[in-house]
């Protein structure tokens, strides 16, 4: 089949690598969304996917809007079979739906009709799923709700970062999107309706959702520091200042027990303890505003912890569970 693949992130990567490989399909163009400022300089740098696709030597077009007059007829000449996406990150309007006879298919990161949405690893880890995967399904104008081709399932492994299951989903639903590339090709794959039960949604984390309530149970705190790495950071207030807060590890042994929520704690072993609602959490890594990530003990060591010490939310700003409880 002749395929346009759209996608922009390092995410998207697996999958356009197996469907060039493919020798049953030809990818002969890639949409991708336009050069942004990136990294701690702020240079204007091609997204993953452009860069890849200048690699193989694949045409890219990157639409402001893929509702734009001159992107609908580039496509439309270049005729394609089928348009597979993976994180593209933008709305594909009706006329560009019509264009390829197979349509658009989109790999997704969760179960569908479970997690619909921008963020489906994030509120994955963040609801203490058990049982995730990848589903890869019809784009229709309506948001991720299309039949659906095929899925792959995976564990969310008790100490997974979204970081960590996205990096897995990655790979496994590559594959399952070239799979499902070759069923629509030789005409063996039908895509079946959602259930209209399960359904929820996955809005992606805001600031506000990702600020540590310590007044919430230790199994929380840990949800939702391993949902929001490594973006876009679980943080917390420290002496008036934003401290960002890597996952945490649930059971101190050695911290105190009556720890109050938010309260810190340096213990004898060098590691650093928080007070939750139910009991203590380690912190792992941290970092201060304004600098690079550091261990939690270098950390306290430089802050010269006191026994007055707490993480707290900003004055006025109500601490957001995300959902997490």
């Amino acid at each position: 089949m002749r395929l346009v693949f759209a996608g922009t992130p390092a995410v998207a990567l697996p999958s356009l690598r197996v469907l060039i490989d493919s020798p049953r399909h030809d990818v002969v163009a890639v949409v991708t969304r336009p050069d942004r400022p990136a990294g701690r300089g702020r240079k204007i740098k091609p997204p993953p996917v452009h860069l890849l696709a200048d690699e193989a030597g694949i045409p890219v077009l990157s639409p402001e809007r893929p509702r734009d007059p001159d992107f609908l007829a580039a496509l439309t000449e270049l005729a394609p079979d089928c348009c597979p996406v993976v994180a593209y990150g933008a709305l594909l309007p009706r006329e560009a739906l019509a264009i390829p006879h197979q349509g658009w298919v989109n790999l997704h990161f969760s179960l569908l009709p479970a997690h619909r949405g921008a963020a489906p690893v994030q509120r994955t880890v963040l609801a203490g799923d058990d049982l995730t995967g990848a589903s890869v399904f019809q784009i229709e104008p309506a948001m991720d709700s299309g039949p659906v081709f095929g899925v792959v399932t995976e564990r969310v492994r008790p100490t997974d970062t979204s970081g960590d299951l996205l990096d897995r989903l990655a790979e496994s639903g590559a594959h399952l999107l070239a799979a499902v590339m070759d069923g629509i090709d030789d005409g063996t794959l039908q895509a079946v309706p959602q259930p209209a039960e399960g359904i929820s949604f996955a809005p992606k984390l805001t600031a506000q959702d990702v600020l540590i309530d310590w007044t919430l149970p230790a199994v929380a705190v840990d949800r939702l520091t391993r949902a929001a790495t490594p973006a876009p950071g679980a943080w917390t207030m420290f002496r008036d200042r934003r401290l960002k807060i890597g996952p945490v590890r649930v059971g101190a042994q050695n911290a105190p027990d009556e720890l109050a929520p938010g309260r810190l704690a340096a213990l004898a072993d060098g590691t650093v303890a928080v007070g939750t609602g139910t009991g203590p959490v380690l912190l792992g890594e941290v970092r201060p505003e304004g600098r690079g990530p550091m261990k939690a003990a270098d950390w306290a060591r430089g802050a010269r912890l006191t026994g007055e010490d707490v993480l707290l939310a900003p004055a006025g700003a109500p601490a957001g569970s995300g959902g997490a409880a």
